[in-house]
């Protein structure tokens, strides 16, 4: 059963993820690398992925951050702010948003609803089309509870776009393990 289960999760993201505009990750890349700042935001399971995000942005020597973290600047002109929302709707998320954008901060969104009221304050939108809590995919439904296929397409989306950051950015294993922790 576990084996049956696991095809089929890895089945539902391979045909979420490959429905990915590529020309719309490479916008992203440039608009990540062109800020001064980064900070990356998500609710729940979603703000997990974008910390872990963050983290790895971190690793490869940009200046980026999760809200929440004590050491978080102010955002404004040259700054990008990373909003993970499959809803793209999330009150709390929409507020941070509008305060960005307010202050002069870009904004990015990953998120499954392009024309959500966090898309329309975005300079940049990845969409990944996952189910979500307030809108499902016409003809697809996960055997996965909740939202699950969202955050783990969300996961594996950061991780392939850190490969494709590695080789712009001429950066490998070695250089980005210089940058990780060393109080373990």
């Amino acid at each position: 059963m576990f084996k049956k289960n696991l095809k089929k999760i890895l089945a539902e993201i391979d045909a979420v993820l490959s429905k990915t505009e590529e020309k719309e990750v490479l916008i992203l890349m440039e608009e990540l690398i062109k800020a001064k700042t980064i900070i990356a935001v998500g609710a729940g399971r979603v703000g997990m992925a974008a910390r872990g995000f963050a983290m790895r942005l971190g690793h490869l020597g940009f200046k980026a951050f999760t809200l929440g973290d004590s050491t978080v600047p102010s955002l404004g002109k040259n700054d990008l702010l990373l909003v993970c929302s499959g809803s793209g709707e999330t009150q709390t998320i929409f507020d941070l948003a509008a305060i960005a954008k307010n202050n002069g901060s870009k904004i990015a969104l990953i998120t499954g609803n392009k024309k959500s009221r966090i898309g329309k304050l975005s300079n940049v939108i990845v969409e990944i089309k996952a189910p979500s809590k307030t809108k499902s995919i016409k003809g697809f439904n996960s055997i996965q509870p909740m939202t699950a296929l969202n955050e783990q397409c969300l996961n594996i989306f950061f991780d392939t776009v850190v490969l494709l950051l590695m080789r712009r950015l001429n950066e490998n294993h070695k250089t980005m393990w210089r940058r990780h922790s060393n109080l373990e």
